[in-house]
């Protein structure tokens, strides 16, 4: 039986080799490390070979990720810190694609702007700065320390009746960007890192991956230029929940209790991906296999959206820089 519809769901590669890696196996072609800067984690994921990438589920490609679960306590000098981090780590994957201080940029924001934990993509977009009309009508104006940026948010399929992808190789065919950047949300496995994580990735992506939907990408491979993707959880599968609602019980029963299976029955016995064939069998019919987000999802998707904006103008443009990061932030 093909049970690949029914692993859990998540775009995080960061969570991919945690579920791969089991109780701390190595996977071949995968490497790994993590820093921790006062509350903010930065996680490294690298993927280097096919069967790395088979084993997550993941393109082979390099993979950073920032979690800051203090992000929803909406403190501000942490938003200014976290998106200076940000930056940092963006600046570093421009080096390593050797993209130069005046390579020209297009930002793409993925997603609905009319369904709020869809809409990172077009609220980063509304808040970085495009600066390329201005080196394209007035070049001699332009202060030393900015780079030609500009920025699209095409929507979605359903809204336009155009595959995201046609629309963004148009533009890029007529605007010869040196590199785009894409921003779309994600699906998490974990309610703790909705919102309060953010993935840069050089793989590219996929319109419409946070929810299943599987478009033509935005990779080197389509568009002909370098692609860095950045995402962010806003989602996660009611069934996902479930299931791990299930774990966590059956490690509460363990601390109490040597006879889990008189409590839990055929449940304990269950490996994960048996137990989340069961749960989707018993939610899918019902239509009760939802997409969730916290009630608090406006706020989160503000700040979120304006730390990445924030992060992106102090690595895209000199002039910024990392000291004026907290300017552009609120």
């Amino acid at each position: 039986m093909d049970l690949s519809a029914y692993t859990i769901r998540t775009d995080l590669a960061l969570e991919a080799h945690s579920m791969a890696a089991g109780s701390g196996q190595t996977i071949p072609g995968v490497f790994t490390s993590a820093e921790e800067l006062e509350g903010i984690r930065i996680s490294f994921i690298d993927i280097t070979s096919e069967e790395g990438s088979v084993a997550l589920g993941k393109l082979p490609g390099h993979y950073i990720t920032i979690e800051v679960p203090a992000l929803r306590r909406k403190d501000s000098a942490l938003q200014d810190r976290v998106a200076a981090v940000f930056a940092q780590q963006f600046e570093s994957f421009m080096r390593k694609l050797n993209i130069g201080a005046m390579a020209k940029v297009l930002i793409v924001g993925l997603g609905n702007w009319n369904v709020t934990p869809d809409a990172l993509g077009p609220l980063v977009v509304e808040n970085v700065m495009v600066t390329r009309h201005y080196f394209e009508l007035m070049p001699g104006e332009v202060s030393p320390g900015y780079r030609p940026v500009s920025a699209i948010a095409p929507g979605v399929l359903g809204t336009t009746g155009i595959e995201t992808g046609e629309i963004i190789q148009g533009i890029v065919e007529k605007s010869q960007p040196d590199l785009v950047i894409a921003i779309d949300a994600l699906a998490s496995r974990s309610l703790e890192r909705v919102n309060t994580t953010i993935q840069i990735a050089d793989i590219g992506i996929h319109p419409g991956s946070g929810i299943g939907n599987k478009r033509k990408g935005l990779t080197y491979e389509t568009l002909g230029v370098p692609v860095i993707a950045i995402g962010v959880p806003t989602v996660v599968y009611a069934s996902t929940i479930v299931n791990n609602a299930f774990e966590l019980m059956h490690e509460h029963f363990i601390k109490q209790t040597s006879n889990t299976g008189e409590i839990l029955g055929l449940l304990d016995h269950l490996q994960e991906q048996e137990r989340l064939l069961l749960v989707k069998e018993v939610l899918s019919p019902l239509g009760h296999d939802l997409l969730v987000t916290p009630k608090e999802i406006d706020e989160f998707i503000e700040d979120i959206a304006n730390i990445i904006a924030s992060g992106l103008n102090a690595a895209l443009h000199e002039v910024v820089g990392l000291d004026n990061v907290a300017a552009y932030t609120h």
